[in-house]
């Protein structure tokens, strides 16, 4: 990330990532074929900032690469050369052992019209898919994710987009869910031990 070609950043880019995600790094895939280190774990952190050290070794385990860049590099141009969207998901399942969440991230922010994110507040919404995320056969998983891209695409309003539906039926789930702690004072359903 250079400030003398780019000028000054304005790191106010990076507050919200999902913007930057899908009006920046989408778009320069779709002309560049490739992604820099920093925003493939700009995906992985919007999907799962706890998974990115674990996902880093893997990247750097996978080859004999001097730096994430060049483990990026790689994976993505694997993820490019594959032919079929069945082919690109099992590029990061099978060759780069990347789970469904993660790999579903990558891949919606790289072909948003092709993918949506496995998500388990989607799920919750859908009242199904849950055990998709313990599927290891792949050929078994690419079916179940297929089903899954279309109860979402059902399950949302016509009209939207993919990537708006995934937004729609995770921002109902939260909107409920947030409802209901409300109505109920936030109490949980298991007693928590008093800690004040």
């Amino acid at each position: 990330m250079s400030t003398q070609a780019q000028g000054p950043i304005d790191f106010r880019t990076y507050y919200d990532l999902e913007p930057y995600l899908f009006d920046t790094v989408s778009k320069r895939f779709t002309t560049d074929h490739t992604l820099s280190a920093f925003d493939f774990f700009c995906i992985v952190i919007w999907k799962a900032n706890r998974a990115k050290s674990k996902i880093a070794r893997r990247l750097m385990e996978h080859g004999t690469y001097p730096d994430l860049d060049a483990a990026v590099r790689a994976l993505v141009g694997d993820v490019a050369a594959a032919s079929t969207p069945k082919d690109k998901l099992r590029v990061l399942f099978n060759d780069w052992g990347l789970l469904i969440p993660t790999a579903s991230a990558i891949l919606t922010v790289l072909y948003p019209s092709e993918f949506t994110v496995y998500d388990i507040r989607v799920c919750d919404e859908l009242g199904d898919f849950h055990w998709v995320a313990n599927i290891s056969r792949y050929d078994r998983l690419w079916d179940a994710y297929e089903k899954y891209v279309a109860t979402v695409k059902r399950a949302a309003p016509d009209g939207l987009p993919l990537r708006d539906k995934d937004r729609w039926l995770w921002g109902k789930s939260f909107a409920e869910e947030l409802r209901q702690d409300v109505a109920t004072v936030f109490t949980r359903t298991k007693k928590e031990p008093n800690r004040a």
